[in-house]
């Protein structure tokens, strides 16, 4: 190696701290003091921080190297920073090389560093590395990270500066000058899967058409039937009938997955996400907590399909918690020490039966209970998050002759193609009225949804007898407006038509606790 350096007194190295997909920055600052030998890490670090002590003392004593008998003081700056995971292994082991006199402070200057170390010196990926490699683009510098995440960083291009070590000798060496690592290469995205096609189903033309205009329109979806109707095999088809991730969205997506430590290899997703979570699933599960407050389902679900079957069987508080998300199109996981907010744009699509047994309307296999079981059951789901689902299909019992039927001749592709020009109607629609961003029909509001959803004086008044007729609430109101509009793309239309509305309505069903009166 070459000469060594003389030691400052202090050092200071740069990193972050997430809070949400928010990179913030963080100094960590190590210094030889005097007095008895020690190691101590200061400013609101966790557990697996605090941790760093040890893994750092094992990586240097592979490197023949060890510690000096004085008092090492670390801190984390700023003090009122909550700082989680093991990311500050890296930056803290290269402030102590600097302080020992090994390596130049200004070969880490302007950049970030972010890394977990092994025992044996070695670079383990961690989460967050993409949200860093943003956050280092926007401030004009620099990354050093594991090789394993190099992958993942370089998808932004020759915009960083990446530095990407296998292990804690070559990333010396390299900042010695001794050796250079070769900038990573991006990672490969991964491959979209291969989403079930809706030319399986057989009969349930109602439902399909239901999962057509929810996809042309970005809509929620409840499906209720019998068991072995189809609700799920339904379900599962809805992410391969929409359109293509935008590149922007696949970034969304990637970031997401990294803060929460989901990316395969540092590759991006190119496929929708279709999440299925069982009906056990707990609140910070589902909308996002933890320790370090990761994303929940609903998070990893944005962009695609959140699918709850048997939606009674969820808790009522886990249920109650999706109201907001579903509107706001994010969500806000609140902690004692901090706010973390992550974007939830999902389409919920839902599966029930009838009652608990299932076979409500088949009066050989029902319960003892039956009616009474089903107006309890249905109760289950309260009657705000009943409003805020758009459309509300009923899916029949499939007979044998329906089962004999051929396949169907129309499959995914003809019906994504549909999906996906209607949605180009609406964003050119959009576009000409001046608003900034691609947004769909169930997530218009206020003026624009005036604005977009003109009717004819005929679909007004039907809206508005039915509205008087069935006691729709006003969300009701505007969530069959939306649908009406969507079914009016889908039809080629400018105005929505009384049939547009007859249709919509024809999906919408009073909340449980209103028909049972």
């Amino acid at each position: 190696m070459a000469k060594i350096t003389q030691a400052p007194s202090i050092a200071r190295i740069e990193t972050v701290a997430f809070v949400g997909l928010e990179a913030a920055p963080v100094d960590v600052e190590v210094q030889l003091g005097g007095g008895l030998p020690s190691f101590s890490i200061v400013g609101l670090a966790d557990k697996a921080v605090a941790e760093s002590r040890d893994r750092v003392r094992a990586a240097m004593a592979s490197m023949s190297l060890a510690l000096p008998p004085r008092r090492i003081t670390v801190n984390l700056a700023p003090g009122d920073l909550v700082k989680e995971g093991s990311h500050f292994d890296l930056p803290i082991a290269l402030g102590l090389l600097i302080v020992m006199g090994l390596i130049d402070r200004d070969s880490l200057r302007g950049k970030i560093v972010l890394g977990e170390l092994g025992l044996d010196g070695s670079l383990r990926p961690v989460a967050g590395v993409l949200a860093a490699t943003l956050a280092a683009a926007e401030r004009q510098q620099g990354i050093v990270c594991p090789e394993a995440s190099g992958g993942e960083a370089a998808w932004l291009g020759e915009t960083v500066d990446i530095v990407a070590a296998p292990d804690l000798y070559a990333l010396v060496s390299h900042c010695r000058g001794d050796s250079i690592l070769a900038p990573p290469a991006p990672a490969g995205p991964l491959e979209p899967p291969a989403y079930p096609d809706l030319g399986d189903v057989k009969g349930q033309e109602t439902a399909k058409r239901a999962l057509e205009v929810a996809a042309a329109g970005g809509h929620n979806l409840l499906l209720i039937g019998p068991p072995g109707a189809g609700k799920s095999m339904l379900a599962s088809r809805l992410v391969g009938i929409l359109p293509p991730l935008t590149s922007h969205e696949i970034l969304e997506l990637g970031l997401i997955r990294s803060v929460g430590g989901r990316l395969e290899a540092g590759r991006l997703p190119e496929g929708r996400p279709f999440r299925a979570p069982h009906h056990g699933a707990s609140m910070a599960a589902m909308v996002g907590g933890g320790r370090e407050a990761r994303p929940g389902e609903i998070s990893l679900a944005h962009r695609g399909v959140l699918f709850l079957d048997e939606l009674p069987e969820f808790g009522r508080q886990v249920l109650e918690s999706l109201r907001q998300p579903l509107e706001a199109g994010t969500v806000t996981v609140a902690r004692a020490n901090h706010h973390v907010t992550y974007p939830a744009r999902f389409q919920l699509v839902a599966a029930m039966n009838p009652c608990r047994c299932g076979y409500l309307d088949d009066a050989n296999l029902a319960c003892a209970k039956a009616p009474r079981c089903a107006e309890d059951y249905q109760k289950r789901i309260s009657g705000p998050l009943f409003d805020r689902i758009d459309l509300h299909v009923e899916v029949a019992a499939l007979s044998a002759q329906d089962l004999t039927l051929p396949v169907p001749s129309e499959g995914s592709a003809e019906v994504a193609a549909r999906v996906a020009a209607a949605q180009a109607v609406q964003a050119e629609r959009l576009e000409a009225l001046d608003v900034a961003g691609p947004r769909l029909n169930a997530v218009l509001e206020g003026e624009l949804l005036d604005r977009v959803c003109e009717a004819e004086p005929a679909a007004s008044e039907l809206l508005s007898r039915a509205m008087d007729r069935l006691r729709f609430s006003a969300r009701g109101y505007y969530r069959i407006l939306r649908v009406a509009r969507t079914i009016a793309d889908l039809d080629g239309a400018t105005l929505i038509k009384k049939i547009h509305i007859a249709e919509a309505i024809g999906f919408r069903r009073r909340p449980p606790s209103r028909q049972a009166a």
